[in-house]
């Protein structure tokens, strides 16, 4: 049985709107899980894996600011502010607390997240991320901003592709391929050059070895974007953690491997 879903625009306290959905919960008492997306894409990122997780679930996917359906208005981004601004739609939606799991730049929020409202998180899911890129990260996410804007968005999208799924799944996944492309080069070059930033400045390494909720890291084994080395790092920072390394994967495995990425967070939220 599907569940319903709500589709909503909630209005954060510094006026940016958000873009969200909410699948109910098919059943009285299910746990709650949020779902945060990667870097210049949005929500859809999650639909093979929510499909899968919304017979046991209350959940919410939304896009972040700058990103999909959202308000696309640059500033300065920081993983804090996303953070802040999903607190905010939590508030708005009468969650007090919840799961989340965030892929790439959405590991990142929820790591923030996870830091700044302990009280709020149940469980921690981080797919494809780390807690910090490295000390040269803020020169290289800043050249990936400057070649947007001297390429285009479409001037990337071949060496992104490769970054996010195995020779294999881009070979038989033509259709959806084509979709992200067309996610991808529709992003506001403003808004993307802010989330870079956001990429190359974030640090949540001191929050690690505080936190006290179930964690699953979760990683392709061909990720060149957050390695296998990040993953590991997190896992021996992170009390209560589990590690996870999926064959032949790359970076955006929710979306290469939804059934794998939804048996871990399933197991994850039993933990919780």
């Amino acid at each position: 049985m599907t569940s319903p879903a709500q589709h909503d625009t909630f209005v954060t306290s510094d006026g940016s709107s958000l873009s969200f959905t909410r699948r109910a919960a098919p059943k009285v008492g299910a746990p709650r899980i949020v779902l945060v997306h990667s870097l210049a894409l949005d929500r859809s990122v999650w639909d093979g894996v929510a499909d899968r997780l919304q017979g046991d679930a209350e959940i919410l996917v939304y896009d972040c600011r700058g990103h999909g359906r959202s308000d696309r208005r640059s500033g300065v981004y920081t993983a804090q502010l996303f953070a802040r601004d999903l607190a905010e739609l939590l508030d708005h939606l009468g969650w007090p607390e919840t799961a989340v799991a965030g892929c790439s730049m959405g590991g990142n929020v929820a790591l923030a997240f996870a830091g700044l409202y302990p009280d709020r998180i149940t469980a921690l899911g981080l797919i494809d991320t780390t807690a910090w890129y490295g000390a040269d990260a803020p020169v290289k996410f800043g050249e990936r901003a400057d070649a947007a804007r001297v390429k285009g968005m479409r001037g990337l999208i071949d060496f992104q592709l490769t970054r996010w799924f195995s020779d294999e799944y881009r070979a038989s996944h033509r259709d959806e391929l084509s979709r992200l492309t067309a996610l991808f080069v529709a992003n506001d070059l403003d808004c993307y050059a802010a989330s870079c930033a956001l990429l190359g400045n974030v640090d949540v390494r001191q929050h690690l070895a505080s936190f006290r909720m179930p964690v699953a890291v979760v990683v392709g084994e061909e990720d060149y974007a957050t390695p296998v080395a990040m993953a590991r790092q997190l896992h021996e920072a992170i009390p209560q953690s589990t590690l996870t390394i999926l064959p032949r994967a790359r970076h955006l495995t929710p979306i290469e491997h939804p059934e794998t990425i939804a048996s871990e967070l399933l197991a994850l939220l039993q933990r919780a």
